[in-house]
């Protein structure tokens, strides 16, 4: 599952692997608390941000299961780091993967979420040849609910208070999408973007 270069570029957006001069513009999303309660790993301090983009500097392709490839989403414009999205290789035998994402607030709402996940899909079914891809999203979280469905993923699951995240019950609600179904819906309906691989 290797061979892939980048970066990947969409209308407005590059999808690249993240540097270590990244930090900064990192910690501006990274650290905020309406950021941190989707965070699987808290950073709440300048070091925790650096090990953050460190981790996310060495997940460049998926070579086997469990594996990670995370992307800084960057603004092509004025160069500005959005967020991140990471496609996850979750399980070779039945083909699966999870896409996983993290955007600033001050970004959200402009359709960058779409750009970039309408390319990380194209990109696991395409490239990747991944059979199913799930997104996995708090149940509170309305905006990514209403994202998941507009990308044509259909809810398979809503687990209620599952688990204590960060001393609350988690509500979490699964999506997902077939190769075949998104292939189909990309010919009945224009995507909002054509990404390039260069």
């Amino acid at each position: 599952m290797s061979g892939l270069n980048f970066p990947i570029t969409t209308n407005r957006l590059v999808l690249r692997p993240f540097e270590r001069s990244d930090v900064p513009l990192v910690a501006r999303y990274h650290t905020l608390p309406s950021v941190q309660r989707y965070l699987a790993r808290p950073t709440r301090y300048a070091e925790d941000v650096a090990g953050a983009v460190e981790v996310m500097r060495n997940q460049i392709g998926l070579q086997r299961p469990g594996d990670v490839l995370t992307l800084a989403m960057q603004r092509k414009g004025d160069q500005a780091v959005l967020g991140h999205v990471s496609l996850k290789w979750s399980d070779a035998t039945a083909g699966q993967g999870e896409l996983l994402f993290c955007i600033d607030p001050a970004h959200a709402g402009n359709g960058f979420l779409t750009e970039s996940l309408t390319a990380m899909l194209n990109l696991s079914f395409d490239h990747f040849r991944i059979h199913r891809i799930f997104v996995r999203c708090d149940g509170r979280n309305h905006h990514s609910a209403k994202l998941m469905q507009k990308l044509g993923m259909r809810l398979e699951a809503h687990y209620r208070e599952h688990a204590l995240f960060q001393g609350e019950w988690d509500e979490e609600l699964h999506f997902a999408i077939l190769d075949r179904e998104w292939q189909a819906s990309s010919k009945v309906r224009p995507l909002p973007l054509r990404e390039r691989v260069a």
